[in-house]
């Protein structure tokens, strides 16, 4: 029987259409990588039957990355990035080996190899290449197999109902690869020109200032004019003058009803004296008469369809919810089915689509329920039109939810207007139907007081007239809403982009997210943006990176040459990139005013080990240490606290040690500035403490404190921490496992001599007489912290990542001896019911 095998974008998509396809009749076994199932069943395809196999990937299945020594920030100059630096793809999530999931599910257990189909819930140029990463992991096994023909089909579909899904596999389509290679040259050109400007600019920076209190002072083609557009609003205000201005108010009464406050037909004047004279003309008269009163009934237009950019601010304006979290949300609502696809640029209804059939599955809701059955006995008018962008149809809610922001519906809004004038003043009251404000309250308009009962002619007593002298206001910080609707007037990004771009400026420090949803820049993105200016205009204003979007979408419509795009922007942003770092010092002089030298900064902490004078430690991100004397900058452990760690020196450069602690993981390990830095063993990288040192007989190396391999990583070795007691604790060096031991003995050392059975290093425990929990009243016993029954009920698994660890039936590999840290040990003996009593603190 024929196998066809079909991809979707996420598992909790393949689950879904599986079930609808199988009519809920499909077995599912989890695949190899633990992330994704492997859902099958038969039925037919194009006449035949066949056997349907559905799994899926998780995003991305491939990154683009430089090859090895291209990402090393110290040996290689950002302007080879440019041209000289080669790419290759990587998988995007190691540890999921989706490439060879993907090639054993489809190799595994079929007679013959039929179709591939990837179920693509969206038409976007994201999944497409998503797509194509799915067909470049299968290619080398299909072309292996038994040479019958096999095709590839892409299911398009917009919503994951019945429906949909059924009607998506009668209407199969081919991959376009035009539209992939347009994502491809859109990573590349941002991967080469944004590494480029981050490395040059995060060093030259960070190198000079200790207070810019951001890890990455990173540059984005996409991200620099988003920031460039909160900078320019936020010059405005520091730019503005307040002018003042007058304003005439009079307050008029009637018998028994309230008094009203009218507003001036004029609105203002400039000029004090002008409203002054207006203020004693009106003083002459007692009574003010009608004028007029007209009536006039007006309708707040109803919205068009909901695209995703609409989506955004919404829920930002209305909602107070940023847009990277609204994807979040809408993402999760549609695999659920309660919304359609929320990636989408088109704002219009196609003529066919059912709307009665939509509304009918809101009928039943709890919270507009009523309403959309009194519209469907009452008839529905078609939705206003809106544009055709050729993708999905706008986004609809597809069964009824209790969230408030899927209600819609195409009633308007009717109000009446009523405008009293009495001689030149004048007040508005209007009388409010709800229409379909009612489920979209943030659309609504504020009731007034009833206006009193009048005609031409009648006779109002003036109580008060008056001057008020007022001022001009500056705007308003940006909020997020009107940054995405600058975002998408100017092309800076795409719909499923935008949430990102905004969300980088916010974790870079570059704008803070003040009440409101408000974006205020900090010093750090001010100054950026207005070095970019004075430098070159052109990598902060949005018309460069619009005309590269508009290349992009080129290459999608197979209308420009993919190398010659990428190869003509790369040549545009090198010359812009070597003139900005001749034109560096522009940019400097700004920060020279903003931020303090970085000798100037921080407290003193530790020796340096060439000057022995003391370094100064910068806490700002990233912290570091820095010797003023020899100018020179040390890189620390970052995210947690640092401090002097007993006044003892590392023995290969005499640098005072450091003691890096997590409160929040309950970890700690010593650090030497130098090493950290400039790692001494070519079995060490940079960014290494002592805990994953291999010095042979340093005291604080793990060839001296190392015990065991981790418990649950494959690479990771626990480490004693002598610092620990007396809640005596080793800590894994690679993840986040900690195991606690021996509470309240009074003192714990790492043996030379290992365990017989699981080859763990043995560890010598001392007791206080009057706490001892050994028998016969003895302090000290030496033995395997996993296998020595004294020390059975002593040793407890307190903390350790999320992801289930206990892979191997038995317990897990030790590492020992000399050999601890370097690798593991071949094939160590299997532990005892320790190591077992251990895997449960896991389960």
């Amino acid at each position: 029987m024929r196998t066809v095998l079909m991809v979707a974008e996420k598992p909790s998509l393949a689950q879904s259409i599986a079930k609808i396809l199988s009519k809920g009749s499909c077995s599912t076994r989890k695949g190899l990588n633990g992330a994704c199932s492997v859902h099958e069943y038969t039925g037919s395809f194009v006449g035949q039957n066949v056997r349907f196999k559905m799994t899926s990937v998780c995003g991305h299945v491939m990154s683009l990355d430089f090859i090895g020594k291209y990402n090393n920030w110290d040996k290689v100059d950002p302007a080879e990035l440019f041209s000289n630096a080669p790419t290759e793809k990587k998988e995007a999530n190691p540890k999921l080996n989706m490439v060879k999931f993907l090639q054993i599910v489809h190799i595994t257990g079929a007679e013959v190899f039929g179709p591939v189909l990837f179920f693509e819930c969206a038409f976007s140029l994201c999944v497409c290449v998503v797509l194509s990463q799915v067909l470049d992991a299968i290619q080398p096994v299909m072309n292996k197999s038994y040479g019958n023909e096999r095709t590839i089909y892409r299911s398009k579909f917009s919503s994951i109902t019945d429906t949909d899904i059924c009607n998506a596999m009668t209407r199969l389509g081919e991959p376009n690869k035009n539209e992939a290679l347009s994502v491809d040259a859109r990573q590349e050109l941002d991967l080469r020109i944004g590494c480029a400007f981050t490395r040059f600019q995060t060093k030259y920076f960070q190198g000079k200032y200790g207070n810019l209190d951001s890890s990455l002072i990173s540059f984005g083609p996409c991200q620099t004019p988003t920031l460039g557009f909160c900078v320019e609003r936020h010059d405005k205000i520091q730019s503005f003058k307040p002018e003042a201005y007058w304003v005439v108010q009079a307050k008029v009464s009637s018998g028994k009803d309230s008094p009203l406050t009218l507003d001036w037909d004029r609105v203002r004047v400039f000029d004090r004296d002008v409203g002054q004279m207006f203020v004693n003309m009106a003083k002459t008269a007692k009574e003010a008469k009608v004028d007029s009163v007209t009536k006039k009934e007006k309708a707040k237009q109803r919205p068009i369809a909901l695209n995703t950019v609409e989506m955004l601010r919404v829920a930002s304006s209305a909602l107070g919810m940023s847009p990277q979290h609204t994807m979040q949300i809408a993402e999760r609502l549609y695999t659920q089915g309660y919304i359609s696809y929320p990636r989408t640029e088109t704002t219009h209804y196609p003529e066919n689509f059912d709307l009665k059939g939509t509304l009918k599955q809101q009928a039943n809701s709890c919270l507009w329920g009523e309403m959309v059955k009194a519209l469907l006995s009452e008839g529905i008018n078609r939705p206003r039109k809106g544009v055709d962008s050729g993708d999905h149809p706008p986004i609809t809610p597809m069964r009824a939810a209790s969230e408030s922001e899927l209600g819609t519906t195409v009633r308007l809004c009717i109000f009446t207007f009523t405008c009293l004038i009495l001689n030149c003043l004048a007040q508005e009251y209007y009388r409010i139907h709800p229409g379909y404000t009612e489920v979209m309250p943030w659309q609504g308009i504020a009731q007034e007081e009833a206006l009193p009962v009048c005609e031409r002619g009648d006779t109002f007593t003036v109580d008060e007239i008056k001057l008020l002298e007022k001022q001009t206001n500056p705007p308003d910080y940006l909020t997020e809403a009107e940054l995405i609707t600058l975002m998408e007037k100017h092309g800076i990004g795409t719909d499923a982009s935008i949430p990102v771009h905004i969300n980088n400026i916010c974790q870079r420090n570059y704008v803070t997210v003040e009440s409101g949803r408000k974006l205020k820049p900090t010093n750090l993105g001010i100054v950026l943006v207005h070095g970019y200016y004075k430098i070159d205009a052109d990598l902060v204003l949005p018309t460069i990176r619009s005309a590269v979007e508009k290349q992009l979408n080129l290459i999608s419509l197979g209308k420009a040459n993919f190398h010659q795009v990428l190869q003509h922007t790369l040549d545009i942003f090198k010359r812009k990139f070597h003139y900005f770092v001749d034109s560096i010092a522009g940019m400097d002089e700004l920060m020279e005013v903003s931020f303090s030298p970085i000798a100037d900064t921080g407290k003193p902490l530790s020796r340096c080990g060439k000057c022995h004078r003391f370094m100064k430690y910068i806490q700002a991100k990233p912290s570091r240490l820095h010797c003023s004397h020899c100018d020179e900058t040390y890189s620390l452990p970052q995210n947690g606290a640092i401090k002097l760690y007993k006044e003892l020196k590392c023995p290969l450069d005499e640098f005072e040690l450091v003691l890096w602690t997590s409160g929040s993981r309950g970890k700690s390990y010593p650090v030497c500035p130098y090493c950290f830095s400039n790692p001494p063993f070519r079995d060490m990288k940079k960014g290494m403490g002592c805990n994953e040192c291999t010095h042979p007989s340093c005291q604080h190396s793990l060839n001296s404190l190392g015990i065991s391999q981790c418990v649950e990583c494959e690479t990771g070795v626990l480490v004693f921490d002598p610092t620990s007691g007396p809640k005596w604790r080793m800590a894994c060096n690679k993840c986040n496992v900690v195991v606690h031991f021996f509470e309240q003995a009074h003192k714990v050392q790492v043996s030379q001599d290992s365990c017989d059975s699981c080859e763990a290093s043995l560890v010598i425990v001392d007791f206080n007489k009057t706490r001892s929990p050994l028998p016969d009243g003895e302090t000290q016993h030496t033995g395997c912290v996993f296998c020595d029954p004294v020390f059975q009920d002593l040793v407890e698994l307190k903390h350790a990542t999320m992801r289930h660890p206990m892979h191997r039936a038995g317990g897990a590999r030790r590492g020992r001896g000399k050999g601890r840290g370097r690798r593991p040990m071949g094939n160590p003996k299997k532990p005892k019911d320790k190591m077992a009593a251990l895997a449960a603190y896991f389960v």
